[in-house]
């Protein structure tokens, strides 16, 4: 077995085992996941900088021990701050991430899991923003949670508000509600919750109880509680985007490989479809049969990944206003736009 490979500096930071496999399924190892914690910090830190976080740590990597830390423990890294938040009981003292700095120190610490507050450090009775957290029961298929978020958006609509989706590595759907900061929001989120619980009891319910949640949707607004988290945006899918980037190359190299005589038209007509989504990049490989699985594979890598891999590499250059997108501005607490037109 060879030695561990020495500490290296990434963006200031010292980073000790840089080969060290965090997610084993992937393959991605610590140095990687700092590069691209590095390469989005611009789109992540707007929202994440500034409140307390709670951290899912695993030090050894996904597979081994992993666990939450809330608090601030003893010591210091670049980048990340200790702020005291006052509550009913004596003042606690938790972490927040100031800058790119901290990102890469909360790698070092083996951090996958970026979970912030829904308000500020300064402010923190005052969110500045509202989460529904569509959680599916068993039997559950994921168009229906989609459906779900379509359903909530249009509450919000009805009430004035804008709203966005976001995914959160698991099973359901996210949408958020940006506010300007004002009093505590969970009162107001329980009436939508309820509402649509009761237009339609068959698909969605807003109690607890798992029991009752088979082939319904649990609209859970407990994240909007005064010291609530909810994950942050792209952090909830780091060995995603970076698999993804991965297989983005691999992709466009099996592509530019395929017998050019017999494909030249469909790679012509994918070409433009790069980004749409993978129903429009499969509708392009079906229309290329000589191609075969091949290029539905690689056309539907494209399609997740052209546009994520493009802002990683460009450190994320902001959008040109235009034509509707699947998806939103990184800017926006939605990354995946899942069908929804902003």
């Amino acid at each position: 077995m060879g030695r561990p490979r020495a500490a290296i500096d990434v963006d200031g930071v010292r980073l000790t085992s840089p080969d060290r496999v965090l997610y084993p399924e992937q393959g991605i190892t610590k140095r990687e996941l700092a590069a691209y914690c590095l390469a989005v910090a611009d789109r992540m830190l707007p929202h994440v900088a500034g409140r307390p976080v709670t951290l899912v740590r695993c030090p050894a990597g996904r597979q081994k021990s992993c666990f939450y830390q809330r608090h601030a423990a003893a010591g210091a890294w670049p980048g990340i701050e200790r702020i005291e938040i006052a509550g009913p009981g004596p003042a606690a003292t938790y972490l927040s991430i100031a800058s790119r700095q901290g990102l890469i120190a909360l790698v070092q610490l083996g951090v996958l899991e970026i979970h912030p507050w829904g308000a500020r450090a300064d402010r923190p009775d005052r969110p500045d923003r509202i989460v529904f957290d569509l959680d599916p029961g068993e039997g559950v298929a994921f168009a229906d949670v989609v459906a779900a978020a379509h359903a909530v958006r249009a509450a919000l609509t009805r009430a004035g508000l804008a709203s966005f989706v976001m995914t959160t590595g698991g099973k359901g759907l996210h949408v958020v509600v940006p506010i300007a900061r004002r009093a505590p929001v969970k009162a107001f989120a329980r009436g939508v919750a309820d509402g649509l619980a009761q237009e339609a009891p068959d698909r969605f319910l807003t109690r607890v109880s798992i029991a009752e949640r088979r082939g319904r949707i649990f609209i859970d607004t407990l994240r909007n509680d005064p010291s609530a988290s909810a994950v942050a945006s792209t952090t909830e899918s780091h060995a995603h985007s970076i698999a993804i980037t991965r297989g983005a190359r691999r992709a466009r190299h099996a592509a530019a490989t395929l017998p050019r005589a017999r494909n030249r038209g469909c790679r012509r007509e994918s070409s433009r479809r790069v980004g749409a989504g993978p129903a429009d990049a499969l509708d392009s490989a079906q229309a290329c049969p000589a191609a075969g699985v091949g290029v539905a594979v690689a056309l539907t890598m494209l399609a997740f990944a052209g546009t994520a891999e493009r802002a990683i590499r460009r450190r994320a250059q902001p959008r040109r206003s235009g034509r509707s997108r699947r998806c939103v501005s990184l800017r926006s607490p939605s990354f995946v736009g899942v069908g929804m037109q902003t």
